[in-house]
């Protein structure tokens, strides 16, 4: 009950704050180009009932949730090698520096070339951007573990793989799940991108293509799934934390 308060009251803040700026704006424009607030919201709770809109959520879910899982699969054990082994650290170091500035979605007509139109492309790209967020803040993390925490478990006689999971790797759990859902958002933000062009499926294919026809209704549907989709990933993200890291309650 209290995590569904939690997450109800905030969010139905939110909406409603959202909808009275939203009407007062709609008010002052044309409704051809903006649409009431109540209109959309009509037209969104209709497209729940058909399965053309689960289709298009459930391409993007798939897409953004493969991402996320390869992305933070990959990264946070490479993050906690290059906190913890300075060897690794020194030789990883330099072309992370190099190539973190580089905004990866500049490299999506390369990854089109490479693994074609369908959802990998889509994955690797959101996966790049999602996976250095949660690789420097893992690797971060575990450089800032207090030695003598450390000491105090090899003076237990525990061996590297025991200082792994007994040291660095509890410790950099909560910046990894940290870093996956503050950057949650930003995952479904690159994937309206890639889902904009070179497919038929998906929310981002669907706003697109709504947007073209001038049907804004229905563009607020693939809006507003896109949101649903942003919170779900968001709250998940949370939950994971929660569970994995009872320790930071």
């Amino acid at each position: 009950m209290k995590l569904i308060k939690r997450i109800a009251v905030p969010y139905s803040i939110t909406i409603i704050v959202v909808c009275l700026a939203w009407k007062v704006l709609a008010v002052r424009v044309s409704q051809n180009v903006l649409p009431y607030p109540e209109d959309a919201i009509y037209t969104f709770l209709a497209a729940l009932m058909t399965s053309e809109f689960w289709h298009h959520f459930a391409a993007s879910a798939f897409r953004a949730v493969m991402a996320m899982i390869i992305g933070w699969g990959v990264a946070f054990p490479i993050g906690i090698l290059m906190g913890s082994a300075r060897r690794v650290d020194k030789f990883l170091s330099p072309f992370v520096s190099m190539t973190y500035p580089i905004p990866k979605v500049v490299l999506l007509p390369v990854v089109l070339l490479l693994f074609g139109l369908g959802d990998l492309s889509k994955i690797i790209i959101i996966s790049l951007i999602l996976g250095y967020q949660v690789l420097v803040a893992t690797r971060d993390g575990v450089r800032a573990i207090q030695p003598q925490h450390l000491d105090s478990i090899r003076s237990l006689g525990a061996g590297k793989w025991q200082l792994f999971w007994e040291g660095y790797f509890p410790a950099a759990l909560p910046h990894g799940f940290t870093a996956l859902r503050l950057n949650s958002g930003v995952s479904v933000a690159v994937l309206f991108f890639v889902e904009s062009f070179a497919t038929s499926k998906g929310l981002g294919y669907l706003i697109m293509d709504a947007w073209g026809q001038m049907d804004f209704n229905t563009m607020f549907v693939g809006i507003f799934g896109m949101s649903l989709l942003g919170v779900i990933l968001n709250e998940g993200s949370n939950f994971l934390e929660k569970i994995s890291c009872p320790w930071k309650e």
